[in-house]
This record gives structure tokens, sequence and C-alpha cells, in this order.
């Protein structure tokens, strides 16, 4: 009898004594952007169990990384929140030198522009439909570069996503590039020179998606208050965008002390649970990735 390739191999690792479990898959998915972003694919074997159908959880790396990386980082929680809950993870992966997103270009801060954004809402589209995802929980998170890019998210694809929890970024379109450059780096906005009205700011987010009046996603800000890579002066700018955005005051409505870990601060904005900022007091960049309390904030 002929055995196939994949049946030999399956066969090996029961003798071994393993299991074949879920793994991380490439997916070639339907991208009308001129960016070209590749997208990895996380199924675990155990199920969704809640009501309903599944959600998707969109996590973005940071730069001199990639999807396959940060999935496989020890320190990002994604994986195991996965495979504990059964909702279905997508790890996009940067096209640009230097593993960076491109939140700089003009095609990348407006819906459908083309860039590296414009991809990633595709990939969104596609899980849904292939993955028997509930588009009503579609949830956005990354860290340094992909907290900048979970932000340009929410502002440029706020129908697409439900909530998002972004650790150590900057406001949206604060890394804009004066000649229009892909994934360029800025002095000002990442030194914490850039600071604007909160008007200004919700602004830049309005002008992302123009005449957008449907409903925002839910936005959870962390940020290390030593960070010396995206200054922690992007925090406040970041909190003065999405209030204004929301319609809130700068104001927070309540405030809890060591939480969710000793010497956070987590600050609450308004009374519907629309807007979250944690300040992490002595931590550097980036802020660790807190599986529980960004699961908590997206409700899964």
């Amino acid at each position: 009898m002929a055995w196939s390739m994949s049946t030999l191999v399956r066969l090996v690792a029961l003798a071994a004594g393993g299991v074949m479990g879920a793994q991380l898959t490439a997916v070639t998915y339907p991208n009308n952007a001129t960016s070209k972003p590749q997208m990895h694919v996380y199924v675990p074997d155990k199920p969704w169990s809640g009501q309903g159908k599944g959600p998707l959880v969109v996590a973005i790396h940071s730069c001199q990384s990639s999807g396959p990386s940060y999935f496989n980082n020890a320190k990002i929680p994604w994986r195991q929140g996965s495979d504990r809950k059964g909702y279905v993870t997508v790890w996009p992966s940067s096209p640009n030198n230097g593993g960076c997103w491109d939140v700089s270009s003009k095609r990348s801060l407006v819906r459908n522009g083309g860039g590296d954004s414009h991809a990633i809402a595709n990939m969104i589209l596609y899980a849904i439909e292939k993955y028997n995802i509930d588009k009503e929980k579609v949830f956005v998170t990354g860290g340094s570069s992909g907290g900048m890019m979970s932000n340009v998210m929410a502002a440029a694809y706020p129908d697409l996503i439900r909530a998002v929890s972004l650790y150590s970024g900057v406001p949206a379109g604060c890394f804009v590039s004066s000649g229009g450059g892909v994934a360029q780096w800025n002095n000002s906005c990442s030194g914490g020179q850039s600071r604007a009205s909160v008007e200004q700011w919700g602004n830049v987010v309005r002008a992302m998606y123009p005449g957008y009046t449907g409903p925002r996603p839910r936005m959870q800000v962390w940020h290390g208050s030593a960070d010396g890579t995206l200054s922690p002066n992007n925090y406040q700018e970041t909190i003065k965008q999405w209030t204004n955005v929301f319609g809130l005051s700068q104001t927070p409505t309540s405030t809890v002390q060591n939480f969710p870990e000793r010497n956070y601060r987590t600050e609450n904005y308004g009374t519907e649970g629309m807007l979250q900022g944690i300040w992490a007091q002595g931590v550097g960049h980036s802020v660790p990735s807190n599986l529980t309390a960004s699961e908590q904030w997206f409700g899964i």
C-alpha cells in the first residue's frame, strides 16, 4: 500500500506518542490593496463554545518582526488565549523593510487607500467568511508599530472592528510623513513633540473615513511611563484624540490604582465603557501584553 507524505508524517508523530495539533497557517486571501502583507491564521483545535459564531482577534506585530515571529513570541499570549477559549486569530506580516507597519503614508491613513491598513481590512473580511466569524466580534491588538496600526485600523475601518487593545503606540495619524513615504519614522511623534488640540486629533481620525457616522470600536490604550522609544507623551495625546471622537470629557470618570497589575493605573472615560487608558508606571517599551485584561475588554 502506498502512503502519502502527509499520512506518513502523521503516523510518525503518532508512533512517537505525539498528537498533531493546530498550526499557524499561511493563507492566500483576496487583496485588492497595493500593499501585499502576508496573512497567517491560527484555528485552534478546541472550537469556540460560546454563544453564536466565534470571535476573531487580529494580532499585529511590532517592528523587526513578522506574523509567525509574533505568534511564537513567548511574551505574546494570544495563541494561549485562542487555545483556551477557541477563538480564531489572524497574524499579518508587514511587507516593509525593517518589518514596521506603514502608518505614515496617505494610502494607509485613509480608508481603502491601498496601503497596509487596507490589506489588513481585506484579511478581516476574508476571515469573517472563511472561518464563520461573528462580524460583531472582531477585535484588534498590537504593540509598538502594531499598536500604531491598531489605532489606524480603528480610525479607518471602524465598521469592521468592535474593540481595540493597543500597547505602546501613538495617536492615529501622528506618524504621517510630509513626503508621503511608506513606513517612515517620525522623530517628532516618537519623541513626544507632536501635540495638538483634542479637536485637531479627532479630526485626524475623522479624515481617515470621511462622512462616517456609525459606531466606533471601544478603545483600550496602554503605555509605559519609562518608554524611551515612543514617548509617554503619546499616551495623553491618544487619550485626547479618542475622547474627542467619542465626545467625552478628558477627565476620567473613574480611576483604579494598581490595576490590572501593581503600579498600573486604569482610567475609564465616559459611562459606556468606550475608552480606557492604562498607565504602567516604571514600564519601558513596550508594555507586556495582558491577555486577561485585553480579553475582558473585548468581552471574550
